[in-house]
């Protein structure tokens, strides 16, 4: 049998009648975990991806045989994610900014940034920054999504967030044109999904897995502000390598923004978007931890696939 993914890309061009018969057919299941984050990927760009990059395939984004498979890939993910957990667990203090600074201390700096810092060559750092995408790839959508429904100081906290992200007011400044100036000056390549690593497809399934479920938004609090108390140390690393190995200057924005801004990030986003809304819910307190915990994983995962991928020898 093809692959979920591919079925489900042919059946989105072809249409309504063609979506209707994929879900008919009762053989819409993946033919593997890889193949699974593939169709769910495709699933989620209906709800995230540029319109312009969609076309018509955006119409569709509610069909019920693409609704029905959102659920069930989507379940999948989160089974695997709490098998993960069960394996991975650490015991974590039952404050939630207090657990959510000592997961952030978990790897802080993983071996495979220490190496892109002392001994990576340009292009094995081209070819790691490729797959990486920087510290928040997308994350001006996530958090714009993120803040819906919030009020008080929580939004206010988001929002200042968000019009970081927008460069202050400057175009120069966006994060995605501080991004799209590292991939002119390195020539960094694009890696279609299909020839990523598995762990690559699962850190972006997270992302918009939690963007697109509404009631998964306290995991999602949680998750990004994980990314902003993790993002700075690392960020730094990666500065040191591009200056090693002598990158052009337009390489440096992007990582040096990042460096500086998200450490006072990570701190605003525990003091006044987690903390609150813990105070006023504990329940909203457990889930922020666990969508850290998410986040932790996956990244964890796939930053140890980076190591085998690189160094299998020589970084531990």
């Amino acid at each position: 049998m093809d692959p979920l993914h591919d079925r489900l890309h042919a059946a989105l061009r072809e249409g309504d009648v063609a979506l209707d018969a994929l879900g008919a057919a009762g053989d819409a299941e993946p033919v593997d975990h890889r193949d699974g984050l593939l169709a769910l990927l495709a699933v989620h760009d209906l709800h995230v991806a540029p319109l312009d990059r969609l076309g018509r395939r955006a119409r569709w984004q509610h069909h019920p045989t693409v609704a029905a498979l959102k659920s069930a890939l989507e379940a999948r993910v989160l089974v695997d994610l709490a098998a993960r957990e069960t394996q991975d667990h650490v015991e974590l203090p039952g404050d939630a900014v207090a657990a959510m600074r000592s997961l952030a201390a978990t790897d802080l700096v993983h071996p495979i940034y220490r190496w892109v810092a002392d001994d990576a060559s340009r292009d094995e750092i081209i070819a790691f920054l490729a797959l990486e995408g920087g510290p928040d790839g997308g994350f001006d959508d996530l958090v714009a999504a993120c803040q819906i429904g919030l009020s008080g100081e929580p939004k206010l906290e988001l929002a200042q967030n968000y019009w970081d992200e927008m460069g202050n007011g400057a175009l120069g400044d966006v994060h995605t044109e501080l991004h799209r100036d590292l991939v002119t000056a390195l020539d960094l390549p694009t890696i279609p999904r299909d020839e990523q690593p598995v762990e690559a497809l699962e850190r972006s399934v997270l992302g918009s897995l939690l963007a697109t479920n509404r009631h998964l938004q306290p995991e999602m609090v949680g998750a990004l502000g994980l990314i902003e108390l993790q993002a700075g140390p690392r960020c730094r690393q990666v500065v040191k390598g591009l200056e090693r190995v002598g990158a052009p200057e337009g390489a440096f924005a992007f990582y040096r923004e990042h460096a500086v801004a998200d450490p006072r990030h990570g701190k605003d986003w525990l003091d006044n978007v987690v903390a609150p809304l813990a105070a006023h819910d504990d329940g909203w307190g457990r889930r922020m931890v666990q969508g850290a915990r998410w986040r932790s994983i996956v990244n964890r995962r796939f930053l140890d696939a980076m190591v085998r991928r690189f160094t299998p020898a020589s970084v531990g």
